[in-house]
């Protein structure tokens, strides 16, 4: 991949909030979000941006992810037939340059912050890169720290750092038990079929899923009804955000082809440290931020890497996700959160 984070040089840029993509000034609204064909947003985390379905129509919100909106809206999907859980990304234990000196204390932060939302949640999905070495210590690390998560149990899909010295061996002993060739597995929970696939073991220069897994995946998802809702997570983005800097799956469009007749279908990925939102046709996107450290904007340096922040604002550019499930709604709501949000 082209941003190893080994070895690139920090860059001194501050966070902003901007449209991932221009449209026409009739098609979108006031927040600068486009509704008419599909809808897309970057932002740090810092801002919450919270997706619902209204009247067949995507809208969105950014706030501040409070406990009154959290454990509002939460308690009401926790009722009934739905339910919660946490996207945490990126957590790069084993790192220590100028972009974060303590990415345990920041993983740890995360961890709080999970256990202090005002809604329970039910399991954790950990989008990748567990490590920055794929040492023993490391996995030893961040595996204690992330037990300590007040829910019903962890899932994991490998990052390029999770399996670049050793083809993903040790990541399989710890976190790959039961799954199938190099990673990939399924589960279901409380009637939302959950996908977890590794995009990285076969990567040049972009993701990569393989005619294996995507034989696989077909033949996991045939046996489904239409209106089972389904949430895939990967590392690497399945859509292609930003190819020039690698971030998207060179395949992933032949996997997303699979699931054009699912009525909901929710992408999560995290690698590239930021934000991004869209939500097309019936499938809603979702790059999540990293409790490590930030990377730029697509385009706005020369190259992809750890991103130093002004002194005191790290915390505020790295986050959680939580995405709620709520039956006979179309889309899952997610609420992005960063670490300096105190609810």
């Amino acid at each position: 991949m082209r941003d190893m984070h080994n070895g690139t040089p920090a860059l001194e840029r501050v966070q902003s909030i901007e449209p991932a993509q221009s449209a026409q000034q009739g098609d979108v609204a006031k927040d600068g979000i486009d509704r008419r064909n599909f809808l897309s947003c970057m932002a740090w985390a810092g801002t919450g941006l919270l997706w619902t379905m209204a009247g067949g129509v995507p809208t969105s919100r950014l706030f501040a992810a409070t406990g009154e909106v959290a454990g509002t809206q939460g308690a009401r999907a926790n009722s009934g037939s739905g339910f919660s859980f946490v996207q945490i990304s990126d957590s790069h234990i084993g790192f220590n340059k100028a972009a974060n000196q303590d990415v345990a204390g920041t993983l740890k932060l995360a961890i709080d912050k999970i256990n202090r939302l005002p809604a329970s949640s039910d399991l954790i999905l950990h989008t990748g890169d567990i490590t920055h070495s794929s040492k023993p210590a490391e996995f030893d690390t961040a595996q204690q720290l992330i037990k300590g998560a007040k829910v019903d149990q962890t899932f994991y899909v490998p990052g390029e750092h999770d399996t670049a010295s050793d083809d993903g061996t040790l990541y399989r002993e710890r976190f790959g038990k039961g799954t199938v060739g190099n990673g990939w597995y399924s589960f279901t929970h409380k009637g939302v079929h959950f996908i977890g696939l590794n995009n990285v073991s076969q990567i040049d220069a972009m993701g990569r899923l393989g005619p294996e897994q995507l034989s696989w995946l077909k033949n996991d998802l045939a046996s489904l009804s239409s209106s089972t809702p389904i949430v895939i997570f990967a590392h690497i983005p399945l859509w292609m955000v930003y190819p020039e800097w690698g971030w998207g799956t060179q395949d992933g469009a032949e996997a997303l082809s699979y699931l054009k007749r699912f009525g909901s279908v929710t992408v999560l990925n995290g690698h590239i440290h930021q934000t991004v939102q869209k939500v097309e046709g019936n499938i809603a996107f979702h790059t999540a931020t990293s409790t490590a450290f930030p990377q730029p904007a697509p385009g706005s340096a020369a190259h992809a890497g750890p991103m130093v922040v002004p002194a005191g604002k790290l915390e505020s550019v790295l986050g959680i996700t939580k995405v709620r499930y709520v039956a006979r709604q179309s889309h899952l709501a997610i609420v992005d959160s960063s670490l300096a949000d105190k609810a």
